[in-house]
């Protein structure tokens, strides 16, 4: 059976989310602070983690940054009643696959754990090993590896962030709503609506645009979503 971590200091919380995740078929782990939810996500290779941040001992920033930096790729979700944007991007930056606030629908959360496992699972099927290559201007992209160069120099891309990517280029440049790229990389249905493909897109525009502000290549379309200049 699917394994999730739940790392909830909230007593009440933890136990109501988890069964409702084992109603759905999961099997789930709760712990309640950062030094026991770090260890547990490295011992019990969960398919997925959900993470609160306001965590006793370590909290929720370190012990992500913690497993990225250890090379641990799980899909993680953070649940957390703090709202402020920097939060957010702060929590893409150190390596997060969705943020979700705190009170939330339990049917949302519901699906964006589907939305997340689905992801995981297609992205590991997925997998390729050859030669393509895809160069943009001073970009060069190899989707049987994911890796991808600026300039000749690696850019270190979240799974999420590539995915992001590699939807939009395979567009040849048209435009893609916010709603598509959604439905595309993170897998939602119509009726959750979330900022996180604006935030994944600044981010990417950190790492591979000169000037993030002025891009060459990642251009917003007012209103309307994103698409990838091929020039």
């Amino acid at each position: 059976m699917t394994r999730i971590l739940i790392i909830e200091d909230n007593h009440d919380l933890a136990t109501g989310l988890a069964n409702n995740l084992e109603i759905e078929g999961f099997t789930v782990d709760v712990v309640h602070d950062g030094p026991e939810g770090l260890d547990r996500a490295r011992s019990a290779d969960p398919a997925l983690v959900i993470l609160d941040l306001a965590l006793p001992s370590l909290d929720g920033y370190k012990v992500l940054s913690t497993l990225r930096s250890e090379g641990n790729d799980v899909p993680v979700l953070i649940l957390t009643a703090r709202t402020e944007e920097a939060d957010k991007v702060r929590g893409f930056r150190y390596g997060a696959d969705d943020y979700v606030t705190k009170p939330f629908g339990l049917l949302e959360l519901l699906s964006r754990v589907s939305a997340l496992l689905r992801r995981a699972n297609a992205g590991t099927r997925g997998r390729t090993m050859n030669g393509d290559r895809i160069r943009v201007g001073d970009i060069e992209i190899r989707p049987g590896t994911h890796d991808v160069f600026r300039r000749g120099f690696p850019v270190a891309l979240r799974p999420k962030e590539f995915e992001l990517l590699m939807a939009l280029i395979r567009r040849h440049g048209d435009i893609v709503t916010r709603l598509e790229l959604l439905q595309e990389v993170w897998g939602y249905d119509a009726e959750v609506v979330s900022r996180t493909v604006d935030t994944h897109i600044a981010e990417l525009r950190r790492k591979i645009e000169d000037d993030p502000a002025n891009p060459r290549h990642l251009m917003t379309v007012r209103k309307v979503g994103y698409r990838f200049r091929m020039e």
